[in-house]
């Protein structure tokens, strides 16, 4: 008899992605051609106003593989990719954004990698074609920090590009929070994990959905889930200038004892430390203000988003 063959869903979310979901399409089916698992491409509109879903629309009538999950607004690309998740009804799921800076091609590598009994399979970039020296700088630099701070290892130079088993996605779909790091939970989760290492292109078409504040915003995110550093930082700051202040104290006592006639009080001097101390204080203020604030999101427990509409072969959520 013969064996029903397993079912890779690779979820690609976008934002006005027009003139890169056309070679997407292409060159992810053509590399995938010959491949042992069947295929189903989740496309996961995340609020575009351009007429990237009405392609899919239209081509979903002639390839049966192809689905089309509209969210009902812009929600963001972490949530987008749960989305896509939470539909998929496969033994893998692959996750690859639609700029064609991930090429496709690499997903054959890590369904090998797959087969051979690995349960996420995150893909690590050799190089990074196509951005700033500036942006490179800021990733090379998050990555590390955050892999010395966080209480999870996430491995440096990855994306969201990866590979993952079904049980792995099954276990992903019980972590509901709301200021979401999936690459971040994807390590934290577990499970057997290895490496694929590939060049990352330089963007194809369009501009970058990532400028320099959102991926500000996700490195914050970022380490607000995996890390209480930040708090600890501030404990630190605050021991720092209670132990500046008081040498400050002390020098002047001396001072005002060896030289108690031509002692003038420093009023410049006391004014920089009452400035300094008061933006340690706001700066404290605010780190401690961002953890309250995720607090108070999270006790809300509202939906991580909302679907408008479903095109192709998709069946009802899978709940958890």
């Amino acid at each position: 008899m013969e064996t029903e063959r397993k079912k890779l869903a690779v979820v690609i979310p976008f934002l006005n992605e027009e003139e890169n979901i056309p070679l997407m399409y292409e060159r992810l089916t053509k590399c995938m051609q010959g491949q042992p698992e069947s295929l189903q491409i989740i496309f996961v509109d995340d609020g575009s106003t351009d007429g990237s879903a009405a392609w899919i629309a239209n081509k979903a009538r002639e390839d049966s593989r192809l689905c089309l999950l509209r969210l009902s607004r812009n929600f963001g690309h972490q949530i987008a990719i749960t989305a896509g998740m939470d539909y998929a009804d496969a033994d893998c799921v692959a996750i690859i954004d639609c700029d064609l800076q991930d090429p496709p091609e690499v997903i054959p590598e890590m369904l090998k990698k797959w087969r051979e009994g690995f349960e996420v399979i995150y893909a690590v970039r050799a190089s990074r074609e196509g951005e700033s020296f500036s942006k490179k700088l800021f990733a090379a630099g998050f990555y590390r920090m955050f892999h010395r701070l966080a209480n999870v290892n996430v491995p440096v130079d990855t994306g969201d590009f990866r590979l993952i088993d079904r049980k792995v996605i099954g276990a992903l779909r019980n972590v509901r929070e709301l200021h979401r790091f999936m690459r971040g939970l994807t390590s934290w989760v577990g499970f057997k994990q290895c490496p694929v290492t590939y060049q990352r292109a330089a963007r194809h078409a369009g501009t970058t959905k990532y400028p320099v504040w959102k991926s500000l915003r996700l490195a914050l995110d970022a380490l607000t889930s995996f890390s209480g550093a930040p708090l600890r930082a501030v404990s630190w700051i605050g021991l720092i200038f209670a132990a500046l202040g008081f040498l400050w104290m002390i020098a002047i006592i001396v001072r005002k004892l060896l030289y108690p006639e031509g002692f003038i009080a420093g009023l410049a001097s006391m004014a920089s430390l009452i400035l300094i101390v008061g933006g340690a204080q706001l700066v404290s203020i605010g780190f401690v203000g961002q953890y309250v604030s995720r607090i108070f999101e999270e006790s809300k427990k509202r939906p991580l988003y909302f679907v408008s509409e479903r095109i192709g072969d998709l069946k009802e959520k899978i709940d958890v």
